[in-house]
């Protein structure tokens, strides 16, 4: 049965800034995929300064109870065990035969609280599977909406309005706060390769939230940013999207360099098929920079002496480097850094080279606040 159609309560602000809110849904809402500005320049303003976005897409639910811990590090591959109440971390979950079916977002609220941040895949049906039996209540929080702030501002534009200290709150870390007078909580992190925040309200203040961010930011240089604008710089920091960048329906976390986050420990489903898949990998995940002044498309095939030797991905052109790049799927005596390669795309093939991801800030040094 197909999930019903959600609205962002920020909808408002979305339509005033150029957005139609006609494009394609993710997660049973419609996103804000473009406003009357340029997406280029958000990138450029957000990398700069700060950029805003509304991520509410994202789905949210609660874990509850003296079971809370047992279920959702059943559901993942992460050691849930090890998260203290103000820790998150990435974990994907996957299905009885070791492949990845949804990646996620764990966030550790209190002892038996743990607050989910998921897409659009298998969460709900692994969630109520791994809760059977349990003593736990799971909860869909269809209230929270998530405001993302972004760039090398963004601490000084929160810190300044925040009840807490957020340069003390590290990577991957949450607390709850008072921001603007509203109760939230605060989490560090993001999708764009920069140092920034991410904000989850209450909808009934999402609205003022917003507007005080942009309000009190505009000596900072804040400025609010699309979707498409959020995609190009995930790319660019090389960040994987579920399912976009699994496309294969059978992806293993080896297979995408997510074996950082599959722990031997616990007994979580799928232990023992992706335990065994460990070197049996088909392809390796990879970044290519192609000759091109356009981005390719998902699906275009990849070359190698004339052999088919992978798939594009999550292409985009980046005016920020440059450069026409992608996340890909190689096989593996394709995806040596340097390796040539051809991409067709159009109905032409054009030069390629595999790179070193992410494209952006290889080292991390702006999501850690160190540059």
């Amino acid at each position: 049965m197909a999930s019903p159609t959600r609205e962002s309560v920020l909808d408002e602000r979305h339509r005033q800034l150029g957005c139609n809110l006609d494009g394609e849904m993710w997660n049973s809402m419609v996103m804000p995929w473009d406003y009357h500005t340029d997406p280029y320049v958000e990138i450029a303003v957000m990398r700069t300064w700060a950029g805003l976005y509304d991520v509410s897409g994202l789905y949210v639910k609660h874990v509850k109870g003296p079971d809370a811990e047992a279920v959702v590090d059943h559901l993942v591959t992460c050691d849930c065990t090890a998260l203290k109440p103000g820790q998150a971390a990435l974990g994907c979950e996957l299905n009885d035969q070791g492949h990845i079916v949804d990646d996620i977002m764990i966030s550790r609220d209190g002892p038996d609280h743990f607050r989910l941040t998921h897409g659009e895949g298998a969460t709900p049906e692994n969630l109520d599977a791994s809760a059977e039996g349990r003593d736990v209540t799971i909860e869909d929080d269809n209230d929270t909406h998530i405001l993302s702030l972004q760039g090398p501002r963004s601490l000084a534009i929160l810190d300044a309005e925040a009840d807490v200290n957020l340069a003390d709150l590290k990577y991957f870390h949450h607390t709850p706060a008072k921001l603007f007078g509203k109760s939230v909580i605060i989490g560090r992190g993001g999708y764009s390769g920069e140092l920034g925040y991410e904000i989850y309200c209450h909808a009934a203040d999402a609205l003022e939230i917003w507007d005080s961010i942009l309000d009190s930011g505009e000596d900072e240089g804040v400025m609010p940013c699309s979707w498409n604008a959020l995609d190009i710089s995930r790319v660019e920091a090389g960040l994987l999207f579920f399912p976009f960048d699994m496309p294969e329906g059978d992806t293993t976390p080896w297979e995408i360099n997510y074996g950082w986050s599959v722990s031997d420990k616990g007994d979580y489903r799928g232990k023992d098929a992706v335990m065994a898949s460990k070197g049996k990998e088909r392809f390796k995940q990879a970044g290519i920079s192609v000759d091109h002044t356009e981005a390719m498309e998902v699906g275009d095939t990849i070359y190698k002496d004339g052999k088919e030797v992978g798939r594009v991905n999550s292409p985009t052109f980046s005016q920020h480097l440059v450069q026409s790049i992608a996340l890909v799927h190689l096989a593996h005596e394709a995806a040596d850094l340097g390796t040539a390669l051809e991409v067709e795309h159009g109905g032409k093939r054009y030069p390629a080279t595999v790179v070193r991801t992410p494209f952006y800030d290889p080292m991390r040094l702006r999501t850690n606040g160190l540059k």
